[in-house]
């Protein structure tokens, strides 16, 4: 069981996302609690404004249904303004990379072509036969905010999401900035919702877990970040305003596939699964270039 959290859905009939709560296997409208926005729309309203949406689907019975089998989900947050990443953020990661701790957090972006919801095909492209996952804690940001100090930080956070930064590793490393490596379409799987910061008392006490095909892959805590969540966001706000609805992957841990021995690279046929406890499984499948 995992806390209710903020959604994208519709049905196979329609090309409209809907805004709900899910909480297991049920879902409650945002429009039945009286808004008609998107997810980031109610972001911008208030800080608390995620929290209040839960708590007064809570106290509705009558509003909660079960969720259609047939139901397609989306990214959260399938607008942001931002998708901002962070490389080498764990300590066993930057040592099996061969690299350096950082002395600053390493940014890099993604774009709205890479967001995809959870059951969605990551599409290898054809222009890559490297193709990684990293499963990282993504942070939703929901006050806009400039030059935030760190013990501040966390006041601006929204919410708690599920990433997998997937990487077309022959492109990342062939240039000194990863972004063509990095923003393919369908390379930023998100969901599967995003869980209020009041239910994650620590974001820096979560485990994840990537599996591929049913076999971990990576697993450790959010503990062995080089730069916590209220670090990065104090870091990147001294840079640029950070927005409500703003996405922030923090990084991933040891056992990406490109640092195995044999290399461990996604191919089509491949179900590859992120989990953090307390927010989530975010679970794809993998198909090839020309699979529609």
């Amino acid at each position: 069981m995992y806390a209710p959290a903020l959604i994208n859905y519709r049905s196979p009939l329609s090309t409209e996302w809907r805004t709900a709560i899910r909480q297991n296997s049920r879902i409650a409208d945002l429009d039945a609690l009286g808004f008609s926005g998107s997810a980031r729309d109610l972001l911008r309203t208030s800080q608390s404004a995620l929290k209040d949406v839960i708590v007064q689907s809570g106290e509705k019975r009558n509003i909660w249904r079960e969720i259609p089998t047939d139901t397609i989900f989306g990214p959260p947050i399938p607008d942001p303004d931002k998708i901002l990443c962070i490389g080498l953020n764990y300590r066993e990661h930057a040592r099996e990379s061969g690299l350096e701790v950082p002395v600053v957090p390493v940014v890099f972006a993604k774009f709205r072509n890479s967001l995809i919801g959870p059951g969605e095909a990551i599409k290898l492209p054809a222009i890559s036969r490297q193709i990684d996952y990293e499963g990282e804690l993504a942070v939703v940001i929901g006050r806009r905010c400039q030059n935030i100090n760190a013990s501040d930080a966390l006041s601006v956070v929204a919410g708690y999401s599920v990433f997998n930064d997937v990487s077309a590793r022959d492109l990342q490393l062939q240039v000194s900035q990863w972004t063509i490596g990095k923003a393919i379409d369908t390379f930023a799987p998100m969901g599967p919702g995003i869980v209020p910061a009041h239910l994650v008392p620590d974001p820096q006490e979560l485990e994840l877990i990537t599996r591929l095909n049913g076999q971990v892959v990576q697993q450790s805590s959010t503990a062995d970040m080089v730069f916590g969540v209220a670090e990065i966001i104090s870091f990147l706000s001294r840079s640029m305003t950070l927005e409500s609805g703003d996405i922030i992957a923090t990084g991933t841990p040891a056992g990406v596939g490109f640092k195995r021995e044999p290399a461990l690279f996604l191919k089509a046929g491949d179900v590859i699964e992120v989990e953090i406890s307390g927010i989530g499984l975010l679970a794809n499948p993998v198909v090839g270039s020309g699979t529609v």
